[in-house]
């Protein structure tokens, strides 16, 4: 695999997984102020803990990556083969 390649699956990886942790952990606002406050919405989250997020999504990504990576390299995982 190229390193352009690498790049292109590691992104695409890395969002499909940030997209997917982004709902845990969530508490929204609309419990804590009952009435209506000018500018915010209700269903905005207190403190999403995006930080958080980016690390452990670039952590799970890193391994997953290296796993596909090691699969292509062993030619384990080719898919040059089966379009052939």
């Amino acid at each position: 695999m190229g390193i352009t390649g690498s790049i292109i699956v590691y992104v695409m990886i890395w969002w499909i997984i940030f997209f997917s942790l982004l709902p845990v952990g969530i508490q929204s606002n609309k419990e804590v102020f009952k009435e209506k406050i000018g500018g915010m919405d209700p269903g905005a989250p207190k403190n999403p803990k995006i930080r958080k997020k980016f690390l452990i999504t670039t952590l799970i990504t890193t391994i997953i990556f290296a796993v596909i990576y090691y699969l292509v390299e062993i030619d384990l995982l080719n898919l040059r083969k089966f379009l052939q």
